[in-house]
């Protein structure tokens, strides 16, 4: 028996090494596996340095060409405060809420995770229980990376933990608490509690309520679902737990909660600045932030922290001669209209804006009840400084200018709205569609001269019905032939209509010319687009026209030359897109009648009035009831264009001061006379284009107002010559007394002469 039981344990003893061997091994195994872990973990770390010397975010600077900095973008809103300015119910708020224990605890509440794990596993309730120390730990030094997998959570977590404890080992108590009131993220560009008690109460810090703190205690959660502004009933009842737990706390009695639960939450009216500082050009900086946050995802840097440089296009010289131009026309316009208009016969409009107006207050929805929000609006309707006010909004008069390089398209200036301390608001340059009037008949000449016409060539000016469409010219008074370039010249209506009626210009290349010169909008085409009935931004049309004075090259508008990261170092340089949008011949020959358009028609104000004498050339624009006033001219170095309205398209002109020559042109007008005077450009005239195609020519005059078939001078003309340019491919035949005899009349549409009703769209 005890030689079989001796057998027995020697068999086992082999087996026996087997396990102790796998155990081992799997020791060993599992102490490499953790040791790697340990060693990824701690390599994700912030030094030592890093602990006692924060990273900074830097803001980004934005120059002119000239090397003016003319704006920042920056991340962090911040004023910095000492702990010793914050109150103590703010603390006790934040303590109450965020980490009950965070005096006792050294970094992480181990008894809190415990729980929360418990919860997360078990009852599938996702807890939170980082402390104020960890929440510190991952806002300092992004520890959280995006699009996170389950193990990089994990990681992070633990991250998060030990830099927890090294930050408590590495700052006391109360350094902890005042590095996190000043790095948190509070929502509406806010960072730190500085800058938030500004954004939403428009206060300093020290007189912040206990109200106050259980509103910016919560914004702590979640910035976007508990923000006052815009989600103001999830605010309320997250402030409302915030006090309630510092009632649990001993921080605040029954009493006191009960009285401060029912409070509304006072916001401030005032908007504080969001993530960019502007000096001369505001709208200009937030046009540049659009471009720039599209070349972010390309370019890998963060706009608001990289402490980048960005090398603009703008001129700061010219930017301040744009905003006086505009500042000191519509400064007495703007009297002028005031004592002309009334709001009797915009009632509709003027109630459906202070209806929405009230609606949209911070009060009215501030309101916890339907029987309060009703008391509120009929206070507010009945305050007489509140509807003033709403009224001399809606009266005041806005400008959209926009003045670029002929040869680059480089924005030069970029007025977008009269308000110089704008904040994100409506750029009347580039966000605004408006019918441009006649301003864009150029763009319908150059497809009637680009198909043979040119500036003697006769178009009867008398009143069609094309299909019930019969434009009438400002004046009322029609005539018989007149030449392109007396009716661009003095913008009249007819001839620019038979251009669209007589096939001259089809609307199908108006829309491939208007594409190719800049217009980017979607155009209607219709006939009455020849009066310019479709909507277009100021921008799109000083572009279009720039094609014009570019000899018919086009040049998409830029911003940005160039950008450098924070040690100067070349990141990217950008050059601007040109291609050749309608012949130079085209370009040159349409100019040259736009150059008439301010020597002697609707622009001939920049001459007499403004003394601006350099070879420039220009159109007017006006709409129906003087609703929009354009003027966008140009000289071989500078286009530029000024649109003058209302926010509200309805609110229009009380008169003919509405015109584009009254209304728009002296701020054109008085740009290019200071920057032309001020930096002292050279002068410089347009040029024939180089192929020698467009000449002058010696034209028979009653072949042309007789006849309304043009042909050169010769012995048999009776009324003289007159001489204009004309691109030797359309050049006619010379006139012969026995030959040419018959009237070109285009009769399909026309109609009995009445001459009345409708008003010229100039």
């Amino acid at each position: 028996m005890a030689k079989i039981q001796s057998s027995s344990i020697q068999k086992n003893k082999p087996k026996r090494k087997s396990k102790r061997i796998y155990l081992i091994g799997f020791l060993i195994l599992f102490i490499a596996v953790f040791v790697i872990f340990m060693k990824y973990i701690f390599e994700g770390l912030p030094s030592l340095e890093e602990l006692e010397n924060p990273r900074q975010q830097l803001a980004s600077n934005v120059y002119s060409i000239d090397g003016e900095m003319i704006g920042q973008f920056f991340k962090q809103n911040r004023v910095e405060v000492s702990i010793d300015s914050i109150p103590h119910h703010v603390i006790e708020a934040l303590i109450a809420t965020e980490d009950k224990k965070f005096y006792s605890h050294w970094g992480v509440d181990v008894e809190r995770l415990v729980k929360a794990i418990f919860k997360t596993v078990f009852l599938f309730k996702r807890e939170g229980a980082s402390t104020i120390t960890q929440q510190l730990a991952k806002n300092l030094y992004e520890l959280k990376s995006r699009n996170e997998s389950n193990f990089d959570t994990v990681v992070r977590k633990i991250r998060e933990w030990i830099t927890a404890i090294q930050i408590e080992k590495t700052y006391t108590k109360k350094e902890i608490l005042e590095m996190y009131f000043n790095i948190s993220w509070f929502g509406k560009g806010a960072y730190g509690i500085s800058m938030a008690s500004r954004v939403y109460f428009d206060k300093d810090v020290k007189q912040l309520t206990i109200s106050d703190a259980g509103v910016l205690v919560a914004l702590l959660k979640s910035a976007v679902i508990y923000n006052p502004f815009d989600k103001y009933d999830n605010a309320f009842k997250r402030r409302n737990l915030v006090l309630h737990n510092m009632v649990q706390d001993d921080y605040l009695s029954q009493e006191e909660y009960d009285n401060l639960k029912v409070l509304p939450v006072k916001l401030s009216m005032k908007r504080i600045e969001e993530g960019i500082k502007a000096t001369i050009a505001p709208h200009f900086l937030e046009y540049v932030r659009q471009q720039m946050e599209k070349l972010s995802a390309k370019y890998g840097f963060d706009l608001y922290q990289d402490g980048l440089n960005i090398y603009t296009s703008l001129d700061s010289r010219m930017q301040r001669i744009a905003n006086n131009a505009a500042e000191t026309h519509l400064n007495s316009f703007q009297k002028q209209f005031d004592r002309t208009w009334s709001w009797n016969k915009y009632k509709g409009i003027l109630n459906e804006l202070i209806d929405r107006t009230i609606k949209n207050s911070i009060e009215y929805k501030s309101a916890s009840s339907q029987q309060e929000k009703k008391e509120v609006y009929s206070r507010l309707l009945n305050n007489k400084i509140f509807i003033d006010s709403l009224k001399k909004a809606g009266e005041q008069i806005e400008v959209g200018f926009i003045a670029l390089d002929v040869k680059t398209g480089e924005i030069r200036a970029m007025v977008g709205g009269r308000d110089q301390k704008f904040l994100y608001g409506l750029n009347h340059t580039t966000q605004i569609r408006r019918q441009p009037g006649s301003s864009f008949k150029p763009i319908v000449y150059a497809v009637a001269v680009d198909n043979g016409l040119y500036p003697a060539y006769p178009i009867m000016n008398q009143p069609f019905d094309y299909n019930g469409w019969s434009p009438r010219n400002f004046d009322l008074k029609t005539g018989g032939f007149t030449t392109l370039r007396y009716g661009l010249t003095h913008s009249i209506n007819i001839v620019s209509a038979r251009l669209i009626i007589e096939d001259y210009a089809p609307l199908w290349k108006i829309g491939r010319f208007a594409e190719r010169m800049g217009i980017k909008s979607k155009l209607e085409l219709y006939p009455s687009i020849a009066l310019g009935t479709s909507l277009v931004t100021p921008l799109e049309m000083t572009a279009s026209f720039a094609t014009l004075a570019n000899k018919g090259v086009y040049n998409e508008p830029i911003s940005v030359l160039r950008i450098e990261d924070k040690n100067g170092m070349l990141i990217e340089e950008f050059s601007n897109y040109a291609s050749e949008a309608i012949p130079e011949e085209t370009a040159y020959i349409v100019t040259d009648m736009m150059r008439s358009a301010i020597d002697q028609g609707s622009g001939i104000g920049a001459r007499y009035t403004y003394n601006f004498q350099r070879p420039a050339a220009g159109k007017t624009g006006t709409t129906q009831d003087y609703s929009d006033a354009w003027f966008i001219g140009f000289t071989p170095q500078i286009a530029a264009g000024a649109w003058v309205g209302f926010d509200d398209h309805r609110i229009s002109f009380t008169g003919d001061y509405g015109q584009g020559a009254r209304a728009a042109m002296p701020i054109w007008a008085i740009f290019m006379h200071d920057v032309y005077e001020k930096l002292q450009l050279p002068v410089e005239d347009f040029q024939l284009p180089a192929s020698g195609n467009v000449v002058s020519a010696r034209f028979c005059r009653d072949t042309i107002y007789e006849l309304g078939d043009p042909k050169l001078f010769s012995g048999d003309c009776r009324t003289g010559v007159m001489e204009d340019i004309i691109n030797i491919r359309d050049m006619p035949s010379t006139y012969d007394a026995f030959r040419d005899t018959t009237m070109r009349i285009f009769d399909r549409y026309s109609v009995k002469d009445t001459s009345h009703e409708a008003r010229e769209i100039r």
